[in-house]
Formats: C-alpha cells, sequence, structure tokens
C-alpha cells in the first residue's frame, strides 16, 4: 500500500512542487490585487488547496494523455504511468477525484461567479495535455490555464472581473511563454522525434530571443498594471528584481545547454516571488 501510495504521488508529482509553486504564484498576485492587500483567510485557503489539487489533477491527466509518448523521452520514461506501474484507470481517477474536491470546496465556500469560472479553469487545466498535438504554441494555452486564478481570485472577492484581470492573465501568458520554452528546450531532440509541438521547435533558431521577448512583455504588462493601481515602490522593487532574473535565464539559456535550461525553467519560482513580495509589501501601510 505504501509503494502504490508512493507512485501516486509521483503520478501527481507532490515530490516535485515547482508546478504548484507556478500556478500559485499568478494566483496570489491576483487575491492580493483584487483584496488591496491580504484577502479573506478562507477565500486564501480555498484557492491554495484548490492550486494544489488542480495542478496534481492536471499532472495525472497529462500523464495520461501523454502515457504513449513519455516512454520515448529520456526525462519522462520513468514515471509511473509511461512504465507501468500505474494503470490509465487509476490515473483518470485520481485526477477526477482531485479535481471534484477541488470543485467542492469552490461551491461551498465561493460565489456563484468563481463557480462558473472554475468549471472553465478545470476544462483548460483537463484539455491542455492534449493541445500539444495540434497546437503550434501549446504553451500560450498553459498561459492560460495557469494564469485563470486571475480572474478567479477577483471573482471571489470583488464579485466581479475588471479589465485589470484579463491583463494579467495576458501578462502571465508571456511569462508562462517564456518559462515554458525554457522547459521545452530541454526535451527539444525527443518533441522531434515523436511529434510533439512545443514553441521551442516554433521559435527554432530564435528561441533564446523570444524567451527573453515575452520576459519583455511580460514586465511590461506587470509594469502598466502597478501604474494603473498606484502601486508604491515594493512594486517597482519587485518588478526590478524580475528583470535581473530574467536577464540571469539569459546567462543560462544563451547556450541552449539541457541541465542549464531546466535550472532557468526551476528558476522562475524566484522571478515569481519576487513580483508577489512587492504587490504584497505595496498593501503595507
Amino acid at each position: 500500500m505504501i509503494e502504490r501510495l508512493n507512485l501516486y504521488l509521483q503520478l501527481v508529482r507532490l515530490n516535485k512542487p515547482i508546478g504548484i509553486l507556478l500556478l500559485m504564484w499568478p494566483t496570489l498576485w491576483g487575491l492580493w490585487m483584487a483584496a488591496k492587500g491580504v484577502p479573506d483567510a478562507t477565500i486564501l485557503l480555498v484557492f491554495i488547496i484548490g492550486t494544489v489539487l488542480m495542478r496534481s489533477a492536471g499532472c495525472a491527466i497529462n500523464d495520461f494523455a501523454d502515457r504513449d509518448f513519455d516512454g520515448q523521452v529520456k526525462r519522462t520514461a520513468g514515471r509511473p504511468l509511461a512504465s507501468g506501474k500505474i494503470s490509465s484507470t487509476e490515473a483518470l481517477i485520481i485526477a477526477a477525484v482531485l479535481a471534484l474536491t477541488a470543485f467542492a470546496l469552490v461551491i461551498i465556500f465561493l460565489n456563484r461567479l468563481t463557480i462558473y469560472l472554475s468549471i472553465a479553469a478545470a476544462f483548460l487545466a483537463a484539455s491542455y495535455p492534449f493541445t500539444k498535438r495540434f497546437l503550434a504554441m501549446p504553451q500560450a494555452y498553459l498561459g492560460i490555464a495557469f494564469g485563470f486564478g486571475m480572474p478567479m481570485a477577483f471573482a471571489a472577492v470583488t464579485g466581479e472581473v475588471p479589465m485589470l484581470a484579463w491583463w494579467l492573465l495576458l501578462a502571465n501568458i508571456f511569462w508562462t511563454l517564456a518559462y515554458d520554452t525554457e522547459y521545452a528546450m530541454v526535451d527539444r531532440d525527443d518533441d522531434i522525434k515523436i511529434g510533439i509541438k512545443t514553441t521551442a521547435l516554433l521559435f527554432g533558431r530564435f528561441d533564446v530571443a523570444a524567451v527573453m521577448i515575452c520576459y519583455f512583455v511580460f514586465i511590461a504588462l506587470m509594469a502598466a498594471v502597478g501604474a494603473q493601481l498606484n502601486f508604491a515602490w515594493p512594486y517597482w522593487l519587485g518588478l526590478a528584481a524580475a528583470i535581473l532574473i530574467a536577464i540571469y535565464h539569459f546567462t543560462l539559456i544563451q547556450n541552449r545547454e539541457r541541465t542549464a535550461c531546466f535550472k532557468a525553467f526551476l528558476h522562475n519560482n524566484w522571478l515569481g516571488a519576487a513580483v508577489f513580495m512587492g504587490t504584497a509589501f505595496s498593501f503595507v501601510q
């Protein structure tokens, strides 16, 4: 039983929390901006738990969708589903239980508009893994899925979704394009062989330049959001830190070395944290 539980934990990647963090940071940006400070404790807790549950469910769905491909990729060949240690049925059941638990939390504790948005968020999370078959830029779709917690945050806190929330979502799409292209650069050779579509392949020899352009657009959009909200100096300090982190990522990915590209991807946790800290401290009087 313990061995089986360990396999399930590997399936939902609780042993690799980077996905949770990259999903969590934009959600926290949205919550703090919507609440103009620390959000209600119940709303905050529901979003944190929901983020963990939905990211875990998304991993299970992703491995189900990629079950015939992961075994051909060096980095993913040992995943429980790809290696045959658990079945496709088990993966789908786990995904369903996690997603339904998250949905139950939304129904019990949040308002009707947030419930409606959560249905869209669930669709995005469930459908993203399959977009790698036909979308040339699936990372953009992932950016929508990973950023949808921001309009949900505004809906939960204020009962409406202002245009600002959609600008935040757009900014998150560009951030996701940046870090997930870095991630795709790790598997470029394998993805060519198995026919998976990624921005690393789409951008080709301009991949490094494209990543940096996406970082630039992301920072520019977040600066526009900060100006609209009249944020204090901590926010701009946070964005300055994000710029320095993005420059550091350039030094890692410029030679397209697998380990360095993966390190850059993981390091985006600190970029998200920098923006959050700047946002949070802007509301401290």
